[in-house]
């Protein structure tokens, strides 16, 4: 059965409107483009949401779930720090959709029904890497810096891969010789500055 066979759920919506948050922004979540996307009616929108308003603040309830809550659970369960920290790594880096994703999302950090959750969520992010830098042995301030640099780097990663992906390693083996360094210098022991 497709999409246009059975009742489309307020999830359906959501997702599509995140897939569209991916392919063009927040101005590509519209209620007639989604609909068209879905092989639906307005009327079906209507029947789970108010107006825009509402479709966008429940996408960004799933871009939550979805792009950290999901991620921490899976990297929770992978064992020691580094390990945690290498499938952290290799999970956010390796993906040029979500990539996307996120840069679309970070453009409108500023929209009243996006701030919040963007607030929320970065914070959340930068607590928990900070929380494996811990777990890894650094000092509280050290593993603080380290989270912020582990954060700015997958920023700025997720901005080339989404607007220049060409200076970006493009096979598997530059991508794991690249993941590799990153991690050695976010991994490396601190060293005095004299």
């Amino acid at each position: 059965m497709g999409m246009a066979q059975r009742r489309l759920s307020a999830e359906d919506w959501t997702a599509a409107a995140l897939a569209a948050i991916a392919d063009g922004g927040l101005p590509a979540v519209a209620v007639e483009p989604i609909a068209a996307r879905l092989g639906a009616t307005k009327g079906s929108f209507y029947w789970h949401f108010t107006n825009r308003d509402a479709l966008i603040e429940a996408t960004m309830q799933l871009w939550e779930r979805a792009c950290t809550d999901a991620i921490i659970d899976m990297v929770e369960a992978a064992g020691d720090p580094p390990r945690k920290l290498s499938l952290l790594f290799t999970t956010v880096l390796g993906h040029a959709r979500s990539s996307r994703l996120e840069t679309n999302v970070l453009a409108v950090a500023d929209h009243p029904l996006v701030a919040p959750v963007v607030q929320r969520v970065t914070r959340r992010r930068l607590e928990y890497v900070e929380q494996l830098f811990t777990e890894a042995g650094f000092a509280p301030g050290e593993a603080a810096r380290r989270a912020l640099l582990a954060y700015s780097a997958y920023v700025g990663q997720s901005q080339l891969a989404a607007r220049l992906p060409e200076l970006l390693p493009a096979d598997a083996g530059g991508q794991g010789a690249y993941l590799d360094t990153v991690l050695g210098a976010l991994l490396s022991p601190p060293h005095s500055v004299t």
